[in-house]
């Protein structure tokens, strides 16, 4: 399936290029030459042609370098290598972590929460940040 996938993506890649270089030939053939094309003024467009049908083989050279850098693998399983899950990172610990930070914020050693205002207005945040409730 990588393999169809990566030649219809050669193939898209191909398409407005050969599209642009024959638009190209096309129009230094109706001049007979460059310097035919561009005493007839088609110097310009053929110049245009040719820079737009440049920057479309850009793409096309990376998918060409993408393909032929990432070696398919023989036999069945396809091109990508099993994957390891162990990058160092344990959820379990994280949670943990953060579980025993919330409950230090929550002993009765910490600072009560500020009065209510005596004018009845709501009151002020104590900070930036998230509502702590």
């Amino acid at each position: 399936m990588e393999t169809l996938k990566s030649g219809f993506g050669l193939l898209r890649a191909l398409l407005p290029v050969v599209y642009f270089g024959s638009l190209l030939f096309y129009f230094l053939d109706v001049g007979g030459s460059v310097h035919g094309a561009w005493e007839i003024g088609l110097g310009p467009t053929v110049l245009g042609l040719g820079f737009v049908g440049l920057l479309f083989c850009i793409p096309l050279a990376l998918k060409i370098i993408r393909i032929l850098n990432n070696p398919r693998s023989p036999g069945p399983g396809g091109s990508t290598p099993a994957r390891d899950d162990d990058d160092g990172f344990d959820a379990d610990a994280v949670v943990a972590r953060y579980m025993a930070g919330r409950s230090a914020e929550t002993t009765p050693d910490a600072p009560a929460a500020r009065p209510a205002p005596r004018s009845g207005a709501p009151a002020k945040p104590a900070g930036f940040g998230r509502r702590i409730r």
